[in-house]
């Protein structure tokens, strides 16, 4: 019987991985075909299609724009989830657990709706659709994750060192950025590569904040209206791989800041 039981342990996480994971390996098997139709048989391996994308001038700009928007917005995220982790962490605020709440609210709504949102404000306000209101959206949603993340890191132990820096002499100010944002660092840059994965592939806020300049999931679908063709399936695997890549690279910062703790 416990054979049995692992047995179908096993399958059972098999069966998982592939369900999660088959779709985007058929995507990344099929992005090396060297013919035009993604189908099988498999006729590759070849790069002719990563190689087409580099040369195509509204794709290298839409990446190029989706890794401007990425990394902007995600360190205006990460600053300001900082700041407001520190605030609430450390000063006593009026209502702070309702402050926590409104920070953390937009992480329970749909994309949809805060896009609908900011359009519609954007619009009364008289703001022109472009990349920086792309930006500001990506702030709007990447924000609540850095400051629960950041929050959820700041321990006594911290309170007592800056507690300590600042019976040295040290003010406010130095305590904040020489003691407490060192000491954060794992969780801050935890926070900011989340947000570059979640901005890397947004794609309702940017389609509806962004008009002439757009990011790579909004050039990805306006391929995708004419079909299939290896092509997408070369720049998909270019998202997925990033992406892949920064979530990596988070794990192996929490994990060090485990090991240490």
């Amino acid at each position: 019987m416990r054979r049995a039981t692992g047995w179908l342990a096993a399958f059972y996480a098999a069966a998982i991985y592939a369900f999660i994971f088959l779709p985007v390996a058929v995507l990344v098997l099929f992005s090396f075909q060297e013919s035009r139709l993604p189908v099988p048989p498999f006729d590759g391996p070849s790069l002719a299609w990563y190689r087409a994308v580099l040369e195509d001038r509204r794709l290298t700009e839409a990446l190029g724009n989706s890794l401007l928007v990425a990394i902007l917005s995600s360190m205006v995220a990460a600053v300001l989830g900082f700041l407001a982790a520190y605030g609430l962490a450390r000063y006593r605020l009026p209502a702070s657990g309702l402050q926590r709440a409104l920070i953390t609210a937009p992480l329970s709504v749909s994309y949809l709706i805060i896009g609908l949102g900011l359009l519609i404000m954007f619009s009364r306000l008289g703001v022109p659709r472009s990349l920086v209101t792309v930006g500001i959206g990506h702030v709007v949603i990447n924000l609540p994750l850095c400051f629960a993340i950041t929050y959820s890191q700041m321990g006594a132990h911290q309170v007592n060192i800056e507690r300590a820096a600042r019976d040295l002499g040290a003010r406010d100010r130095q305590v904040l950025l020489l003691i407490t944002a060192p000491m954060l660092m794992p969780a801050i840059l935890a926070g900011f590569l989340l947000s570059v994965t979640f901005s890397w592939d947004e794609f309702i806020i940017a389609f509806l904040l962004s008009r002439f300049e757009v990011t790579l999931p909004v050039e990805i679908w306006s391929l995708l209206r004419s079909g299939l063709n290896p092509e997408n399936n070369a720049v998909g695997s270019i998202v997925f791989l990033f992406s892949f890549a920064l979530v990596i690279v988070m794990e192996l910062l929490l994990l060090r800041k485990a090991r240490r703790s």
